[in-house]
């Protein structure tokens, strides 16, 4: 089903898409077979420019818990489309997790030690993006996955949703 009436060349951000009124064609059912066949690890694959980034992000907006600082009403971004239509399967997961969303998009390096920088740029990013948005003084004392994991699972006392994308090499 299309919505809206722009195209959306390069715009990778679900919530954009939908506020923006761009053409989106709905891939919600994702989130749906998503929970039924949920596993430890979840692969998406798809070839390049094949929204695996928009993807991600609606995946993102879905399980989000809003924040202090900028609450957003995810219920909202999903009127009118398939998974607005599972009340229970809504009411159970939307807006309820912490998330953690990095893209490796721009991790690169001449060298080991360079690309291992990055991501640990990328990763600590999301960590205070996580902190910032949820107002916590304390802050992480080391960058890396575990960290930001145990992070989410200390300040929610629930298992984190990881959202990330690959890059291809």
């Amino acid at each position: 089903m299309a919505i809206g009436t722009r195209l959306p060349t390069g715009i990778e951000n679900f919530r954009e898409m939908r506020r923006q009124k761009y053409y989106y064609v709905d891939k919600t059912g994702l989130i749906r077979e998503f929970l039924e066949n949920f596993a430890k690890v979840n692969l998406f694959t798809r070839p390049r420019r094949f929204g695996k980034n928009l993807n991600m992000s609606m995946l993102k907006y879905f399980f989000e818990t809003g924040s202090d600082i900028a609450p957003f009403d995810n219920h909202a971004l999903f009127d009118g489309l398939e998974i607005s239509q599972e009340k229970e399967l809504c009411a159970e997961y939307m807006g309820k997790f912490p998330v953690i969303s990095i893209t490796l998009k721009g991790a690169t390096g001449q060298n080991f030690e360079e690309a291992k920088g990055m991501l640990r740029s990328i990763i600590g990013n999301e960590a205070m993006r996580q902190i910032r948005s949820r107002r916590y003084e304390e802050t992480l004392v080391r960058d890396g996955m575990q960290t930001i994991y145990r992070y989410g699972i200390a300040c929610y006392r629930k298992r984190c949703r990881v959202v990330s994308e690959r890059v291809e090499l």
